[in-house]
């Protein structure tokens, strides 16, 4: 594994809600599976990667 992949355990989860919403037009809704990938990495790794600080807003989007 990369020191990175380390450091940053969900950053691949953060790139593909990105690539997600973009190909999307930012609807949240059509990313729902992406985000829960995104959360479900957030929560093996404890919420210590900075790429989680955006799952709780997303989620609370999805969930409208």
């Amino acid at each position: 594994m990369a020191k990175e992949e380390i450091k940053e355990p969900c950053k691949k989860q953060a790139c593909d809600i990105q690539a997600c919403l973009t190909k999307n037009n930012f609807n949240s809704q059509r990313c729902q599976r992406v985000i829960e990938l995104l959360e479900s990495c957030c929560e093996k790794c404890e919420y210590k990667s900075t790429h989680c600080a955006s799952v709780s807003g997303l989620l609370k989007q999805i969930k409208k």
